[in-house]
């Protein structure tokens, strides 16, 4: 039975971020994923928010153009154009980005399986050992701890009995090529209840592609057939005579905010598994990074001291403090469905100060999920040292 230091469940961003981070300390890691292929399918839109492109090296080769224009539309079509003079928004190429990833944590040490599902683990005197199931055959590892990095819907915090999401938006977007692209760059986003009930609907030219979606709250509408009504509504407004679909994205997206228990001496979520979204815009790129790096840095040092109760620290409150704004803003827009109310707040945005409330809503850096909490422990000058 092979060992490793950490087995990571799920080769999304946060997992790759993680392995890449573990793998660099000198931790011996075990990278799974249920894909045969890391390229398809792509569950998330890939939109990186200025504040991910400022703080982090992101490869220049796997993001699109800079967008700097949002075009906010009510149901009538009303719109209110907004504009920023910084590198506001950067669709990356997840495909392109998630192999550029595994290459660099392979060329680290971290061991990959593909087409791999996580079954269940067992706690065992050091560790546990982690049952998975390849093409049909089941194989066991040890790992002194587990990560669990698979989703909105996690089967690793059911099975080490960490919290789970509850509170979910559903998408689904399709990927253009071959349609013109007038004007500059620009993120369009559409408010109607009829096609995005809570939440948007939108249209971003990157430069090079056309990304068409709606998301809305789970249960109260057909995410694909509402796409499709979507789409027809736009004919008159965007060319899409001559394009090419690429491929179809989707998925659940955790909306509760971060989760309380999600971690113990066995293992620890990260990124969707942790509710590490946004409530209000439904982002989780830059979370998924920030807290896969803390993530790492609590792993390696409760390893280096062989204490696994530090592990706990990562049990923090620090993060669900820094969502309950968007929480709050999350409750209020699921609960506008009156298309009138919505024709009402585009047109106040117009107006000079409502106006400088939307430029920040699109265009703030907002309050950051914090990468660095602090712990009455002592466990922070740790890390830092």
């Amino acid at each position: 039975m092979e060992t490793f230091d950490v087995v990571v469940i799920g080769a999304c961003l946060a997992g790759l971020e993680i392995t890449r981070a573990l793998s660099k300390s000198g931790l011996s890691v075990l990278l799974a994923d249920r894909k045969t292929s890391l390229e398809k399918p792509v569950h998330t839109t890939g939109i990186f928010v200025r504040r991910t492109l400022e703080d982090f090296d992101l490869p220049l080769d796997c993001l699109g153009a800079v967008v700097r224009h949002v075009n906010l539309y009510a149901p009538s079509g009303r719109s209110l154009e907004l504009e920023s003079p910084h590198a506001e928004y950067r669709v990356g190429n997840m495909a392109k980005l998630y192999g550029r990833m595994l290459e660099e944590v392979q060329q680290l040490g971290a061991v990959f399986s593909n087409a791999t599902h996580f079954r269940g683990s067992s706690k065992a005197i050091h560790g546990s050992v982690v049952h998975l199931e390849r093409l049909g055959q089941d194989f066991t590892i040890k790992a002194e701890l587990i990560v669990g990095a698979d989703g909105a819907v996690s089967k690793v915090a059911m099975d080490l009995k960490l919290e789970r999401n509850s509170k979910f938006l559903v998408g689904v977007e399709d990927v253009f090529e071959g349609m013109p692209l007038e004007g500059k760059p620009c993120f369009h986003v559409f408010l109607d209840p009829k096609i995005a009930p809570g939440y948007i609907a939108w249209l971003v030219n990157d430069g090079e592609h056309v990304h068409l979606g709606t998301g809305g709250d789970a249960g109260r509408f057909d995410a694909a057939q509402a796409l499709e009504m979507f789409k027809k509504q736009l004919n008159s407004r965007f060319d899409f005579s001559r394009a090419t679909l690429l491929e179809r994205r989707g998925g659940r997206i955790p909306v509760g905010g971060m989760l309380k228990k999600i971690a113990n001496t066995r293992g620890l979520l990260i990124g969707d598994a942790a509710g590490a979204v946004s409530p209000l815009t439904a982002g989780g790129l830059d979370p998924a990074i920030r807290i896969s790096r803390y993530a790492a840095k609590v792993i390696h040092h409760a390893l280096a001291v062989n204490d696994l109760s530090l592990l706990e620290a990562y049990n923090n409150s620090h993060w669900q403090k820094s969502f309950q704004t968007r929480l709050w803003l999350r409750r209020l827009l699921s609960s506008i469905n009156n298309p009138a109310l919505l024709e009402l707040g585009v047109a106040a945005a117009s107006l000079p100060g409502f106006k400088t409330l939307a430029w920040n809503i699109f265009f703030g850096r907002g309050t950051r999920t914090s990468s660095e909490p602090i712990h009455p422990n002592g466990l922070q000058s740790k890390l830092k040292s």
